[in-house]
């Protein structure tokens, strides 16, 4: 999954993306409300981190402004302000959730973790293809009996094939949504994950589509 995260305390946002990214999300950061606004409208995002007070544009315009364009993108909005006013406020504009700072990294993965489960449909946080099932949330990856040990970005690159099994995948939708936007390599690193969980999982569980993509199969 690929977050924003917009916030002009920049130790503070670098601390978030780096816990967010060990947490296998894909995470771009950007310090102003212009550009967090130019950035979410444009970009592919599964949810917006949001900080209020922020320097072009404050927060709640922010997400003012990409509701009233039909932007419906999961927003979690950080701020020190902590009254009941600031969070309807907040909230009214159109924010999913609501997180004063100080708050523990725990709580806010968790919510992460929630709001991306809610914009999923609410159902289980567990995928199942075939005989393989993968649960979001432990992030566990188990083929029948089995456990199947996956480092983190084996797990996200399955995550993408999981969600859309049966489809066709290319890997610019891999890449947009397991690297962040600053990435700027070699984008046949996929072919090394896909090759990586074909030994683990088998060959045949992960199809081939020539120009196109990849498909995970039931096996």
């Amino acid at each position: 999954m690929r977050l924003l995260i917009v916030e002009d305390e920049r130790r503070l946002a670098v601390s978030l993306a780096k816990g967010l990214t060990a947490e296998g999300f894909a995470v771009d950061v950007v310090h102003d409300g212009l550009e967090g606004l130019h950035r979410a409208g444009e970009g592919a995002y599964d949810l917006v981190l949001l900080d209020i007070m922020l320097p072009g544009m404050n927060g709640y315009r922010v997400c003012g402004a990409l509701r009233a364009a039909g932007n419906d993108v999961p927003i979690l909005m950080l701020t020190a302000k902590d009254g009941e006013y600031d969070e309807a406020e907040g909230l009214d504009t159109g924010a999913d959730d609501y997180l004063t700072k100080p708050f523990s990294y725990v709580v806010l993965v968790a919510r992460v973790k929630a709001l991306l489960r809610r914009r999923g449909g609410g159902g289980s946080p567990v995928l199942s293809v075939g005989d393989l099932r993968m649960d979001t949330a432990s992030r566990r990856v188990h083929r029948g009996d089995d456990e199947v040990v996956l480092t983190v970005k084996e797990f996200s690159v399955l995550e993408q094939l999981a969600v859309r099994s049966g489809e066709v995948v290319s890997k610019a939708e891999i890449l947009e949504h397991v690297w962040d936007f600053a990435y700027d390599g070699d984008p046949n690193i996929i072919e090394v994950y896909v090759s990586a969980l074909r030994r683990k999982l088998g060959a045949a569980r992960i199809q081939t589509v020539r120009g196109a993509g990849y498909r995970l199969v039931a096996g």
